[in-house]
Parts: structure tokens; C-alpha cells; sequence
């Protein structure tokens, strides 16, 4: 995943403009995410944290992110969580867990990248919710820019299909044409 320095004190307004749907798809993440112990994959600055953890009562969040200034925000707002430096192609956080959660992360990752993480957070939790942009089946309903550098969002299908692949039963809801909610519950081994 190429390395990006987002800026904390923006980093919230410029979601908002820049995803249409923003608040609704971390809501949609929340809402799906229960569990007593969650990871997180990709923290940023704790948004979506913040509103898992207040459905989620007393819950153990473990959190990765890239960006050192995003997780220095993130442990303001999160002070009882156990925040650390990771990447999404690094090992996963030792544990297991009841839910791995991420809201737009994943789609920085290329195909072969989601496929291992995948693979690997199915080693890690009993579920996985996944909030993300996605490529939409009509070419004109794509709405949020994608640069095809930094952002290589995959299709439903694809993902589904990955999901199936690392040992996942999974379904999404579209949260918009270009926004999904994976919800994947890790089938018994």
C-alpha cells in the first residue's frame, strides 16, 4: 500500500466532502460490528472506533493504522484502546478476536494484497465487516473519484468471492452504488 501522511485535523471534514455516504457507511460498519474483542484495521483518527465501541459496551479494541499522527489523534479519543503502528500487508495484532473491522482501507490494497489479508484476518476473528468503496456495476454510478494509484477499489462480486475463498459465508449491502458493507462470518473449521 503506497504511504500517504493524512493530516488529522482535516481529516474528517475531507471525507465528508470527498465520500458522498461517508457518515452512513461508518454507521453501516458500526452497527454490523459486535463483539467483545474488536480489531480494528486502520484506525485513522477513531471514527469508526468510536461509534463501534458505543454499540458495543465495554468491548476491547485493538487498532492498527499506517500513520503515526492519525493513531496520536486516535489515542486521544480512544484512550483505553490498545492502538499500535501496523500496515494491513503487516501480521495482524496476536489474539483472537470476535469481529475484524476496517472502513475505507481495504481498497488502497491490490487484489492480491485483500486476498491475503482476507486469509488472514479469517485466522484472526470469527467475523469481519468490511466498509469500503467499491467498483459499481454501472460505469456511471462511480460518483467518488478513484486515482487507480493510490485507490484500487474491487468489485462486490470479487470481494465476495475472496471472502468465500478465505473461509468466510459473507453478503453486502450496498450503502451507495460505489459504497459497500461486507459482513463475513467465519464458517466453522
Amino acid at each position: 500500500m503506497s504511504e500517504f501522511d493524512w493530516d488529522p485535523a482535516s481529516y474528517l471534514e475531507l471525507m465528508q466532502e470527498e465520500i458522498p455516504g461517508y457518515g452512513e457507511l461508518q454507521d453501516a460498519v458500526a452497527e454490523a460490528t459486535h463483539g467483545s474483542r474488536l480489531l480494528e484495521l486502520g484506525v485513522g483518527t477513531g471514527e469508526t472506533a468510536l461509534r463501534a465501541l458505543a454499540r458495543n459496551p465495554g468491548a476491547r479494541l485493538t487498532g492498527i493504522d499506517a500513520s503515526e499522527a492519525m493513531l496520536a489523534r486516535a489515542r486521544e479519543r480512544l484512550p483505553n484502546a490498545d492502538l499500535r503502528v501496523g500496515r494491513l500487508e503487516d501480521a495482524l495484532p496476536e489474539g483472537q478476536f470476535d469481529v475484524a473491522y476496517s472502513c475505507l482501507v481495504v481498497h488502497h490494497l491490490d487484489e492480491p494484497a485483500k486476498r491475503n489479508l482476507f486469509r488472514r484476518v479469517a485466522d484472526a476473528a470469527d467475523a469481519f465487516v468490511l466498509g469500503d468503496l467499491v467498483v459499481p456495476e454501472r460505469p456511471e454510478d462511480a460518483v467518488i473519484f478513484v486515482d487507480w494509484e493510490m485507490d484500487l477499489p474491487s468489485s462486490v462480486p470479487e470481494q465476495l468471492e475472496w471472502l468465500d475463498e478465505a473461509g468466510f459465508d459473507a453478503e453486502a449491502r450496498a450503502v451507495r452504488p460505489d459504497l459497500a458493507v461486507f459482513v463475513a462470518r467465519r464458517r466453522p473449521r
